[in-house]
């Protein structure tokens, strides 16, 4: 017998199995699932235990070191509708512990369930996980052939950016969060490759860190790409105005002072491994070369050039 009911703790995931075809399939989301638009109705299994929405990038970060630092949950999971959706399969992740419901809410979910649905865990770095991901879902869930043509069309669109000959690559510093600085890790820096920059600072693979200004005034990047976790581009704009564009060391830096700072829809194109991830580097590369990718067409309102 087949998946005939899934439980999804990974908006990645969520976003896979509708473009698989399987919608009908899901009986339970995270609070973060909100794309596609059929993906809010479903049940939420999984919640935040505050409102990030409601506060600053400050405020943000120093929740869930106080959380982290104390033991406590970033998620928590809503019992009763995960009894509800008797799931037989949860896709999880392992990539974030900040990110998504992590490993520990897997451990939880299977004490509640009476009975014990399998676990199937992703875990992307890079592109080529993330890729490797759709097969590995297509296949658990006997969706293999729509899996394979849904790879070739996203490899498609890749092989496309790199064909282009880049007579020069700028360096580009991604910023995963902005106050405090935080790098930006994982398939970002591959993103950048790909879309004809030279990634600044952060490498392929490797979780984000902390940083401070001076590593940024130091490398002193061409472009500097905002890309805050789970923010879109109006509050990423909104976050830097009020931390950023009056700072004297900020100020200094080439990409500043040239106007090279871009804003991105993070939440939707960058900071979750998905099938957007590749019009991410397409947003990239229309960033780092305009003129040579003046006829990709980008979702309405997915950057922005921050000018002073």
């Amino acid at each position: 017998m087949g998946v005939e009911r899934i439980v999804s703790f990974f908006p990645s995931a969520t976003e896979l199995l509708y473009e698989l075809g399987v919608g009908d399939k899901i009986f339970g989301v995270t609070h973060e699932c909100l794309y596609p638009e059929n993906a809010k109705s479903k049940p939420r299994v999984i919640n935040s235990v505050f409102n990030p929405n409601t506060m600053s990038s400050r405020e943000i970060d120093d929740k869930i070191v106080e959380l982290m630092r104390d033991g406590k949950e970033i998620y928590k999971i809503d019992e009763e509708n995960l009894r509800q959706a008797r799931p037989d399969l949860i896709i999880s992740q392992d990539t974030c512990e900040v990110c998504s419901a992590y490993t520990s809410h897997v451990t939880k979910a299977l004490e509640i369930l009476d009975k014990k649905p399998e676990i199937y865990p992703l875990n992307p770095h890079d592109v080529k996980g993330i890729l490797d991901s759709i097969d590995n879902v297509a296949k658990k869930i006997g969706m293999e052939e729509k899996g394979r043509e849904l790879i070739q069309s996203l490899q498609k669109r890749i092989d496309f950016i790199q064909s282009k000959n880049f007579d020069s690559r700028p360096r580009v510093l991604a910023l995963e969060w902005l106050e405090p600085f935080f790098t930006s890790g994982h398939w970002v820096p591959e993103m950048i490759e790909i879309a004809g920059g030279k990634n600044e600072i952060s490498s392929k693979g490797e979780q984000s860190r902390r940083m401070k200004i001076e590593e940024i005034v130091q490398s002193d990047p061409d472009i500097i790409v905002l890309m805050p976790c789970g923010f879109d581009v109006e509050r990423t704009v909104s976050e830097y105005k009020k931390i950023l564009q009056n700072d004297r060391d900020w100020n200094k830096i080439r990409a500043v002072r040239q106007q090279n700072v871009f804003a991105v829809d993070a939440n939707s194109y960058f900071s979750k491994p998905s099938l957007r991830t590749v019009t991410g580097i397409e947003i990239l590369a229309k960033i780092i070369h305009p003129e040579i990718f003046e006829k990709i067409k980008n979702p309405e309102v997915s950057f922005k050039q921050i000018k002073s």
